[in-house]
């Protein structure tokens, strides 16, 4: 892993150690952190949000605003390391499949995947 691959994990790591902390039957006060009251409401609250913000990207992209599109996808990142809190995940298993798939034919990695 790169250096800067590295210090990515680590931050990541470091956002969900913090959204640990955050969850309701770990003491997070939903009156005093944004991110203990996504996870006291549960999927509902969160999954609209990662649906928002994932829309706001798609039109910072289409409108080409380089600081938009960065600050747009943190906000979308953010609400999915929230999801992956509520669901007893962690970015390094996020990781861990991209790590999976690198070098993988996007096409052939889809057509591996079961059909539904």
């Amino acid at each position: 892993m790169t250096d800067h691959a590295a210090s990515a994990a680590e931050i990541l790591a470091r956002i969900a150690d913090t959204l640990e902390t955050r969850r309701p039957e770990n003491g997070g006060d939903p009156k005093a952190s944004y991110s203990a009251k996504l996870l006291a409401k549960g999927p509902d609250a969160f999954l609209k949000k990662i649906g928002e913000e994932a829309t706001e990207l798609v039109m910072a992209a289409k409108d080409g605003v380089p600081d938009r599109i960065v600050s747009e996808t943190a906000d979308l990142w953010f609400h999915c390391l929230v999801a992956l809190t509520h669901f007893n995940l962690r970015p390094e298993d996020v990781l861990a499949e991209l790590a999976r798939r690198e070098g993988l034919s996007g096409l052939a990695e889809k057509a591996s995947r079961p059909q539904d």
